[in-house]
């Protein structure tokens, strides 16, 4: 995480304080929830669940990607709860960043005893 910038300094702290009060073994919803009112809190308006609509080959599809939290244009977050990240966990952010058009990402794990050991910060 070598760039720091104001907005995923301000994400990365709201999900340090939410694994400090939660702790890891939640489910990703539960982290979503409390993600969602800590952000608000520190006064940041963030897309909850936000949709990204798909087309293939010019042909809008049905199916849409529900991104956990979004600023438009600005960050994608992409929440886990799981054992450890994945390679795959990281191409899910990185289709969101392209889909979404947004450069800057954030791949948070809960799951962890330390909440570093679960950050990824991802740049197109």
């Amino acid at each position: 995480m070598d760039e720091k910038d104001p907005l995923t300094q301000a994400v990365i702290g709201a999900a340090i304080e939410v694994h400090r009060l939660m702790g890891p073994g939640l489910l990703e919803s539960v982290y979503q929830e409390c993600m969602q009112h800590e952000l608000r809190l520190r006064g940041l308006e963030i897309q909850t669940q936000a949709r990204v609509p798909l087309t293939y080959k010019g042909v809008s599809l049905a199916e849409e990607l529900k991104m956990d939290l979004f600023v438009p244009h600005q960050l994608v977050v992409e929440l886990k709860a799981v054992e450890k990240l994945l390679p795959v966990h990281e191409a899910q952010l990185l289709t969101y960043l392209r889909l979404s058009k947004t450069r800057v990402g954030l791949l948070i794990n809960f799951n962890v005893p330390v909440l570093k050991e679960g950050l990824k910060r991802m740049v197109l």
